[in-house]
């Protein structure tokens, strides 16, 4: 990739690359290379088309009824009634940015070379994330194997003139679409159908959004998690370089040496050290190592995703030999449980966000119960607790990983599925349970440290205090706390105190 270009098919392409592209950062093109590749590949779909050889997908029923041979005269009504007879997907509509994402994933694995679709095609794609009219997608449907049929089948729609997108502000039918953008509906040819439908897009697209998110609630959470030690008024020796080489993961390093850098030179940690405490709670003692798995499984999943996104995952495949395969590229297992991992992951560091709310409520030596002065006509900040009680509840309900779970579909022809793109979904959910719960903890203790003054937190810390006092203002008595946590979140996601602390 040079500068901000990006090359289908060419370059590599990441998750933080794919987002980029999505929201207009990062400009993109299929070089001349890539064309030749892909109409190298159409030809020998042509050329197999012409012959009466039988290949599954190109002259062949789809699924339980790849054994039924299609002629060459009904070849394109099959691809098209693929399309049509594959979107039954139900339920709310997804992002619009992970409509988005899907074309992008969808076209970089398409330009690979390897698919069999003509140029115009992708060409089609291009035209809809450039323009940003982005299919209606319904989230609902897919098994996350035999790739994410029923989504892809939605996305893909408008091509031939069906279905919904969003234009100009609207949900409109994609013909009178192109009606108005005085274009036609493109004709499906051998292969081209199953090409779009089959693929791990759905899945990719959902993961990369809510990995995004996930990364920016990891830095969030050690950032907010220093200010409830000093809040708590705990101590900084557990995060100790010496003590944390002793035990080398990668995510426990991250997380120790974060917290270290951001209560050097802290006043408030250095009044601590007189309190006479022994030692901390779990939840302050052990935030390198909590905080650190879940490090190590956003980590382990990048490297997971990135190698998925640059995969050819449709079926069959067109190899360089000429000969096309049929096997399970398509199939979500190897993202579906690192994702199932990951919701784990994201789930505990809202759990043990939890426990330090709690212990910022009950007080201590300067810290007031309830981070009140005053207590009873006030409950203080009480029943924000049971907000991120409920949060952290409802994510521990949603781990059950969705890749243990298997049905038969297709007439037993596609006999185990991955279940990844219900549990990609589940993903983004649990993330966005994370950003209200620390949002609720980046309240308590920002509350809590005001009672430390005069003493001053580290610098870094200090500069994300002002950034936080400048929309939610200290509470001496009970309010609706309701609009502070709603600031909160968009703080958190603004991902503006990471960069007041880097």
């Amino acid at each position: 990739m040079s500068s901000n270009k990006f090359s289908y098919g060419k370059d590599k392409l990441t998750y933080r690359i794919a987002i980029k592209i999505a929201v207009g950062e990062v400009s993109t093109m299929i070089d001349s290379p890539q064309s030749d590749k892909i109409k190298e590949s159409r030809k020998k779909v042509e050329s197999i088309s012409s012959s009466n050889k039988t290949v599954y997908g190109i002259n062949t029923g789809f699924g339980a009824l790849c054994n039924t041979i299609i002629s060459s005269e009904d070849s394109n009504l099959l691809q098209e009634n693929l399309l049509k007879s594959h979107a039954v997907g139900v339920g709310k509509k997804v992002p619009k940015i992970i409509s988005k994402l899907m074309m992008i994933i969808k076209v970089h694995s398409l330009c690979m070379g390897h698919s069999g679709v003509r140029i115009d095609i992708i060409d089609r794609i291009c035209w809809h994330i450039k323009n940003n009219i982005l299919p209606a997608v319904p989230i609902k449907g897919s098994v996350g194997a035999s790739g994410d049929l029923a989504p892809l089948a939605h996305l893909f729609l408008p091509l031939i003139g069906e279905g919904d997108v969003y234009y100009k502000g609207k949900k409109t039918q994609s013909s009178d679409m192109l009606n108005k953008e005085k274009m036609i509906p493109l004709n499906i040819k051998e292969k081209e159908g199953l090409a779009l439908i089959n693929g791990t897009q759905f899945i990719c697209a959902f993961t990369c959004y809510a990995l995004d998110r996930f990364r920016n609630c990891l830095e969030n959470a050690d950032i907010i998690s220093a200010m409830s030690v000093e809040g708590t008024m705990g101590s900084d020796i557990s995060f100790s370089k010496e003590l944390n080489d002793l035990r080398p993961y990668n995510g426990t390093s991250i997380v120790s040496d974060k917290i270290r850098e951001l209560l050097e030179d802290s006043e408030v940690i250095a009044s601590n050290k007189k309190s006479g405490k022994v030692q901390d709670p779990y939840s302050i003692r052990c935030i390198p190592q909590v905080h650190g798995a879940s490090w190590d499984s956003y980590l382990h999943l990048e490297k997971i995703i990135n190698i998925e996104l640059n995969s050819v995952t449709d079926n069959p495949i067109v190899m360089k030999d000429g000969n096309i395969i049929s096997g399970g590229n398509f199939h979500g297992q190897p993202v579906a449980i690192p994702i199932d991992y990951s919701i784990i992951a994201a789930s505990e560091l809202g759990n043990i966000s939890d426990r330090r709310i709690y212990l910022l409520l009950k007080g201590n030596k300067v810290v007031p119960q309830l981070l009140l002065k005053k207590i009873g006509i006030n409950s203080g900040f009480m029943i924000l607790q049971y907000t991120s009680a409920a949060l952290v509840s409802e994510n521990k309900n949603l781990c059950f990983p969705a890749s243990a779970d298997s049905i038969t579909t297709s007439l037993g022809q596609e006999d185990h599925v991955s279940m990844g793109s219900i549990g990609a979904v589940k993903f983004l959910r649990v993330v966005k349970n994370l950003e209200k719960i620390l949002a609720i903890e980046l309240l308590c203790s920002i509350q809590a440290l005001e009672f430390h003054r005069p003493l001053l937190s580290n610098k870094k810390l200090e500069s994300c205090v002002v950034h936080v006092r400048k929309h939610v203002s200290f509470s001496d008595k009970d309010k609706i706390f309701t609009h502070d946590i709603e600031r909160a979140i968009k703080i958190v996601k603004s991902r503006k105190l990471v960069e007041l602390t880097s």
